[in-house]
């Protein structure tokens, strides 16, 4: 069975960038190299992994990558911590918890 990752990049400039793919060490390889000259990273390396998760199904990746890319910074970070209490807060009330402070 093909796995699948879903993960989180600290970038120098302290940005985080989400992805998905299908090989974790080759992709994490292409970021730091600056492989894709137009992409976010690309002047942001180099690029740190804090986070990912495996799924089985790509269509589960997929989801799930574009609802990370979708939350405010407090909630990567929440999910980053494993503090799913915040995670939880966060979500229920976005126009306090999901400005930046």
């Amino acid at each position: 069975m093909k796995s699948y990752y879903v993960y989180i990049l600290k970038c120098a400039d302290l940005s985080y960038y989400t992805g998905m793919t299908s090989d974790l060490e080759k992709r994490l390889t292409q970021h730091q190299e600056g492989k894709t000259f137009d992409g976010y990273t690309v002047t942001r390396r180099p690029v740190q992994l804090i986070w990912h998760v495996t799924c089985n199904d790509p269509n589960d990746a997929i989801r799930l990558e574009k609802q990370i890319k979708g939350w405010s910074r407090k909630k990567k970070e929440a999910l980053i911590n494993g503090d799913f209490k915040k995670l939880v807060t966060y979500s229920k009330n976005y126009t306090e918890y999901g400005k930046a402070e």
